[in-house]
């Protein structure tokens, strides 16, 4: 097939169950009662919760005699502490199964409250790839986003505070027993957040298009949710109340899920890590302002996956088109969506100084989501993206 990898090879992929559709959040309390939860942590966000979103849920889950405990102290990047804090009350309270409502930070911080609350060990020890011994308990997840996908992945990202770097669990255990993924719980996002989720999603969707660990079944997924975000991006953020483009937005963040949670990431997302750890920036505004920086690095490695990618975002790249006219052609498509929704963002704006990217670099490389990107980079070639991206 030219893609670098035998399709008869033996490969295992991990999915949840998942219900996709308006009105599938209600669908909670349906589920919790299925998998005989009596008392359920409910992880969220305050805004989720000024927003009545929360509530709502625990609503449902009520309603369907399953008591719900929340639990709303989560920050953007999720703090270790807060994790601990939440299995403190998951374990306080007796609670017997979780429900995460909201974007990736609430999901995340969701995951990890449960495997510290069946393993007994604090959440940091579980940094890296396959630590974790036992399961959580009964997890669901109603995303509010479209964009993280962590309802179906089987990462987590947690900012360990101390050492000031965001840590990847990544482990069949995080994923969690059911999806209920409702486009109608993200027509309250704005404009930038559309964007920034939108963006993300994008970004699933590409590294995991060309990272060293994809496959036929990864690679159908992630072009198509390339293919979704041209489609209806721009219209979720001009027309937040368009179902069609939310929806449309929601299955791009799954496709691109069910892509990267199996061929995992690359550059991209190991640099925005090192970023978020260390500064504490929006991880949606930094994939999408390193995108295109790090395709520019990574194309010759893989120039036909790239030029498939751009052709996917509607970019025009003849067969006959020489390989340094392609690898312009399918930047300039990735900065034109960029640019489409109003992202303009450099990285010397959000703070980022000559002076951090030494530390940023070591801490990018030591990133687990590093080792699949389809180009090996030195300390020094980090730094260079970064700089570029100031």
């Amino acid at each position: 097939m030219g893609e670098g990898y035998d399709i008869s090879e033996l490969r295992k992929f991990v999915a949840p169950e998942f219900v996709f559709g308006a009105g599938a959040a209600e669908l909670a309390g349906q589920y919790a009662a299925n998998l005989s939860v009596k008392r359920a942590l409910v992880v969220s966000g305050p805004r989720l919760e000024g927003l009545g979103v929360t509530g709502a849920v625990a609503d449902v889950l009520a309603a369907e005699g399953v008591a719900p405990v929340v639990y709303t102290d989560v920050s953007p990047n999720p703090r270790d502490a807060e994790v601990m804090a939440g299995a403190e009350v998951f374990r306080r309270e007796g609670c017997d199964a979780i429900v995460a409502v909201g974007g990736g930070s609430p999901m995340d911080c969701a995951k990890a409250i449960g495997i510290v609350c069946t393993n007994g060990r604090h959440v940091l020890d579980f940094e890296g790839v396959d630590r974790v011994k036992r399961p959580g308990p009964p997890m669901i997840c109603v995303p509010t986003t479209a964009g993280t996908a962590a309802d179906i992945s089987q990462f987590c990202i947690i900012n360990d505070v101390g050492r000031k770097v965001k840590i990847a669990i990544v482990s069949k255990t995080m994923v969690p027993d059911v999806a209920l993924i409702d486009p109608l719980l993200t027509v309250s996002m704005d404009d930038r957040l559309t964007a920034y989720t939108g963006l993300d999603a994008l970004t699933h969707a590409v590294e995991a298009y060309v990272s060293n660990a994809s496959s036929a079944v990864t690679d159908l997924h992630a072009l198509e949710a390339v293919r979704l975000v041209r489609r209806h991006l721009l219209r979720a953020v001009e027309r937040p109340g368009d179902l069609e483009a939310r929806s449309g937005m929601m299955l791009a963040s799954t496709y691109a899920g069910l892509a990267f949670s199996n061929a995992i990431l690359g550059a991209v997302h190991a640099m925005a890590h090192s970023l978020g750890g260390l500064l504490d920036l929006p991880h949606g505004l930094c994939n999408a302002i390193l995108l295109d920086h790090v395709a520019a690095f990574n194309y010759r490695a893989e120039p036909a996956k790239y030029r498939r990618l751009g052709i996917a975002l509607g970019a025009d790249i003849p067969d006959a088109m020489p390989e340094d006219e392609a690898g312009e052609a399918v930047l300039e498509a990735l900065r034109s969506l960029k640019r489409s929704v109003g992202i303009r963002d450099n990285l010397a704006e959000l703070g980022v100084t000559p002076a951090d990217l030494p530390l940023l670099a070591q801490k990018a490389l030591a990133d687990a989501c590093m080792l699949t990107n389809p180009r090996q980079p030195s300390a020094a070639e980090v730094m260079e993206i970064y700089e570029a991206a100031c």
